[in-house]
C-alpha cells in the first residue's frame, strides 16, 4: 500500500500541474488529480474530472478519496476581465465555496488526511493596490481589510481543522512561470505567441511594457518541491510561508533572455498592448502560425486564456513612472529548512525552451519553408 495518497484540486494549473509532475517521481505515493479538463499528462495519477462548484458533485466523488493523505489545493476562479476582479465579491464567493466543497466531504471520507496545503499569493501583501511594504513579511505586512479570497479560504481552513489530525501550510508565491495552458496566469503562452507574431514580421522583439519595477518570481517546479517540503516537514505545519526564486529581476533587463529564448533580438521599448491581440486578426495570425509550424497548441484564447492580459499587468503596460519595489522575504521559509533558489533568467529560457520541444512554440530554428 501507498505511504501516501496526494490529492490535487487544480490538476491542470501552473501550481496544480508541477505538484502532478512532481509527487510522480515520488515513491510509494499514490495521486489522485481533480480538475475539469483533463491534464496533458496524467503523469500516473487518477484523473477525477470536477467541477469544484458543484457541491453534490463533491460529495458524489468523496468516497473515492478515502485514502488521501495530503491535499494539494491549487484549484483557482478567476473572472473575466481578471485584475478586476480580483476585488470582486462574486469571485471572492465562489471560490471560498469551492474550498468547502471538497474540504468537508474529504474530511469526513479521509481518516488518513494529515496535511492540507494551500496556495495564496501577493495579493495578501496588497500588491494589486498599494505599494508593498518592503520586504513583505509573513504575519506583518497582510492586508486583511482589502476584500480577498484568501482571507475567507484561510479562515475556513482555520476553522475546519480545530478538533482535526491534520495540519495546514499556506504557500505564497510571487509570479509563477511554468508549463500549462489556457490558464488565467501564466506568461509563457501569453509572450511567447506575442513574440511568435513579432518574428513573423522581422527578428526584432521591442520590448512592450510600461515604467520599469523591482520584481520576482518562482520557477513551478521550484514552487513544486516546496508543495512537497511543507507536506513532511514539521516545522511548516499551521505556518504560512512566502516563496520565490530568490533573486529579483525587471522586466526590461530580462527581456534580452527573453528574446534570445525565442530566436529573436530584443529591441527597444514600444509600447504595446497585448490582450489587443485577442480580436479576428489576432485569432488569424496565430492560426497561420500555427498552421506554418505545425503546432501542437490550440487556438489563441484556448492557449492563453486570460494570460494576455495579465501580462499586460506584470509589465506595467501603460506606466510612466518606475513602480515601487514588489519585493517579499523568503527568511522565514529558509530558516525552517527549504533553501532552492533559481536563476530567473535561467527559468525564462527554461520554459520557452519546454514549451517549444512540446510544439506549443515555433522553434527557435525555424524549418525552411
Amino acid at each position: 500500500m501507498p505511504r501516501k495518497t496526494v490529492l490535487i484540486a487544480g490538476a491542470t494549473g501552473l501550481v496544480g500541474y508541477a505538484a502532478l509532475k512532481h509527487f510522480a517521481h515520488e515513491p510509494d505515493t499514490a495521486l489522485i488529480a481533480l480538475s475539469r479538463r483533463q491534464p496533458v499528462d496524467t503523469h500516473r495519477a487518477r484523473f477525477i474530472p470536477l467541477d469544484l462548484k458543484d457541491e453534490a458533485a463533491c460529495q458524489a466523488v468523496a468516497g473515492g478519496l478515502r485514502d488521501v493523505t495530503h491535499l494539494v489545493y491549487a484549484a483557482l476562479f478567476e473572472l473575466p476581465g481578471l485584475v478586476d476582479g480580483w476585488r470582486d465579491e462574486e469571485q471572492i464567493r465562489v471560490n471560498d465555496r469551492m474550498l468547502r466543497n471538497l474540504l468537508g466531504p474529504l474530511c469526513s471520507a479521509a481518516p488518513g488526511l494529515r496535511h492540507v496545503t494551500l496556495l495564496q499569493g501577493t495579493k495578501a501583501y496588497g500588491v494589486h493596490v498599494r505599494p508593498l511594504i518592503v520586504p513583505a513579511r509573513e504575519g506583518r505586512s497582510e492586508m486583511r481589510e482589502q476584500p480577498n479570497f484568501y482571507w475567507a479560504q484561510e479562515d475556513y481552513l482555520r476553522a475546519r481543522q480545530i478538533g482535526s489530525a491534520w495540519n495546514w501550510t499556506i504557500l505564497r508565491p510571487v509570479l509563477i512561470v511554468g508549463e500549462a495552458i489556457g490558464g488565467a496566469m501564466n506568461l509563457i503562452p501569453a509572450l511567447g505567441v506575442h513574440a511568435a507574431l513579432m518574428r513573423e514580421k522581422g527578428g526584432i522583439l521591442p520590448y512592450p511594457g510600461g515604467a520599469p519595477r523591482v520584481s520576482q518570481a518562482v520557477d513551478a517546479d521550484l514552487l513544486a518541491r516546496a508543495i512537497g517540503w511543507a507536506g513532511e516537514t514539521a516545522a511548516a505545519r499551521n505556518e504560512t510561508f512566502n516563496v520565490t526564486n530568490g533573486d529579483v529581476f525587471t522586466w526590461d533587463n530580462v527581456w534580452p533572455a527573453i528574446a534570445d529564448a525565442v530566436g529573436m533580438r530584443a529591441g527597444a521599448a514600444e509600447p504595446f498592448a497585448l490582450r489587443s491581440l485577442l480580436g479576428d486578426a489576432g485569432t488569424a495570425a496565430w492560426d497561420a502560425v500555427r498552421m506554418k509550424y505545425r503546432l501542437r497548441s490550440p487556438g489563441l484564447t484556448e492557449f492563453v486564456g486570460l494570460s494576455l492580459e495579465y501580462a499586460d499587468y506584470q509589465m506595467r503596460h501603460g506606466q510612466k513612472d518606475t513602480g515601487a519595489p514588489a519585493i517579499v522575504s523568503t527568511i522565514k521559509i529558509a530558516e525552517a529548512g527549504f533553501h532552492d533558489v533559481m536563476d530567473t533568467e535561467v527559468m525564462f529560457r527554461k520554459w520557452f525552451r519546454v514549451f517549444q520541444e512540446r510544439a506549443w512554440l515555433p522553434p527557435v530554428v525555424c524549418p525552411a519553408g
